[in-house]
């Protein structure tokens, strides 16, 4: 009898500036997805500019699921600010609870 083993788990990594508030928000939307779509989580603060730069890190929050950014602008500025969306309600300060989900939806399909 064959087993199958499991891929690799999917990892979704919340980036975030302390000073900006907007990364609350999300972090409250990725924990109730990752209860109901079984995913890896990581909260990572980036504190100092050479560590955003060293991220790549686009405003607070960003988020990476498998290590890409689905939100990415490539004509954001790499620094400690906060970030902002386009969301199906409007400009937020974090992505719509559906468009994470669509995005960790999406990385689980590949």
């Amino acid at each position: 009898m064959m087993t199958e083993t499991p891929g690799p788990a999917l990892r979704v990594e919340l980036l975030y500036f302390a000073g900006c508030p907007n990364w609350e928000a999300a972090a409250a939307d990725l924990a109730a997805l990752q209860a109901e779509m079984g995913f890896e989580l990581e909260l990572s603060e980036v504190a100092t500019l050479e560590a955003a730069q060293a991220r790549d890190f686009r405003g607070s929050p960003t988020v990476l699921v498998n290590g890409l950014d689905p939100f990415r602008d490539p004509a954001g500025e790499v620094g400690l600010s906060c970030r902002i969306y386009d969301t199906p309600t409007g400009r937020s300060g974090s992505p719509a609870r559906e468009q994470l989900r669509a995005a960790v939806a999406s990385a689980q399909s590949r």
